[in-house]
């Protein structure tokens, strides 16, 4: 008796624990973690018919963390009907109408042959892209006005799939009308990274969204080969030249503090950059008399900010005129490397490409080692 009786119970569970399989057996996967190198800011994992990601740093200091689903082709509706509720958004792949908010944003759509998915953008004259301009002139990407207040009528009237935003607090409240109206927003915090090849990483959070994971990961290992390469290159070097950074503003002189991705540049190409032991990884503010103190006989003044000629410079404020570097006309800029419609080419491709931004600096500072290397950014101010 007491045999049928325990045969009896085991019958019951079973066949309750069978009741639903499906619920079951997406608590129990295990992910596949999408492996990242160098970036902090957001991380993945593959569960076969969808995909789970997380944004950890979508602006400095952020305190609040974003989880997406991203579903598969066939994914099984009952499964999903109560999941919707343990994110911020499920969004269903393939994803064939995207809007990016940033210039950083457009080198992965490209580089991943995914240009012709992208139907809006803040500010179409600042895109470089030759491909993407020619899509813009044809008319199949809408301008949106700014990021900070998109036209929503336009966008709206588009219906992407996704909204990939960019953000420093969380405030947008277009972003907000957007998801309340059905339309995932999900944040990408590439300039947030500590490194410039963190960065360079973010081509994978594209490739993760477009299923292209595996040509997202070619791309990188090709740039962090070269990164690297350049940076050993650069070791060689028998001189280390004093760098200035920077330019004044109102009476306060902005540059590069010590812990920042483009200290690290300066870094990573062996030169002696004067303010490399500071500390923090935004921009220094510091007056005229102690940048000029000891920046004053620099060997070479980088990235003036965004004055494009000496003249310009000069305009701006006389005490600029002080430095040698100015004297001697060893000042580098990529302001004056545009697209056709005037947009700033490093401000798009520089997170992208940080191998040819190294390269750029090491032929600047160390033009022995480089001999047949044409700078792609950088230009010497006249």
């Amino acid at each position: 008796m007491k045999d049928k009786l325990f045969f009896f119970i085991i019958c019951i569970f079973f066949f309750a624990c069978k009741s639903e399989p499906k619920k079951q057996l997406i608590e129990i996967v295990t992910g596949t973690p999408i492996p990242l190198k160098y970036a902090s800011g957001f991380s993945a994992k593959d569960y076969g018919t969808y995909k789970i990601i997380e944004i950890t740093q979508p602006w400095p200091n952020a305190n609040q963390h974003y989880r997406f689903a991203l579903l598969k082709p066939n994914y099984d509706t009952d499964i999903w009907s109560h999941k919707k509720t343990r994110f911020d958004d499920v969004i269903e792949l393939p994803i064939k109408k995207i809007v990016v908010t940033s210039t950083t944003h457009i080198p992965a759509l490209e580089l991943l042959n995914i240009e012709e998915t992208l139907i809006g953008f803040p500010g179409t004259d600042f895109i470089s892209s030759k491909k993407i301009r020619k899509r813009i002139d044809a008319g199949f990407i809408k301008e949106l006005g700014k990021n900070e207040s998109l036209n929503t009528e336009i966008l709206l009237g588009q219906d992407p799939d996704l909204v990939v935003g960019f953000g420093i607090d969380g405030s947008n409240r277009a972003f907000k009308t957007l998801k309340n109206s059905g339309i995932p927003v999900i944040y990408n915090g590439d300039w947030t990274e500590s490194s410039p090849l963190a960065k360079a990483e973010w081509i994978k959070f594209f490739g993760i969204l477009f299923n292209k994971e595996k040509t997202a990961d070619s791309i990188f290992n090709t740039i962090e080969k070269n990164y690297l390469a350049a940076k050993k290159v650069a070791k060689k070097a028998d001189t280390k030249p004093t760098v200035l950074s920077g330019a004044m503003h109102s009476d306060v002189w902005y540059l590069p503090n010590g812990k920042s991705t483009e200290a690290q540049l300066l870094n990573d190409a062996n030169v002696n950059y004067l303010w490399s032991n500071s500390e923090g990884s935004g921009s220094l503010k510091l007056n005229f008399e102690s940048v000029f103190e000891k920046a004053k006989d620099a060997d070479i003044w980088l990235s003036p900010s965004n004055y494009s000629s000496l003249q310009k410079l000069k305009n701006a404020n006389s005490h600029h005129t002080m430095f040698k570097a100015f004297n001697n006309k060893t000042i580098y800029s990529f302001t004056n490397t545009t697209g056709n419609t005037g947009g700033v080419m490093y401000y798009e491709l520089g997170y992208a490409r940080p191998d040819w931004v190294l390269k750029d600096i090491i032929k600047i500072c160390h033009p022995e080692l480089l001999k047949d290397y044409k700078p792609f950014f950088f230009k010497q101010l006249l």
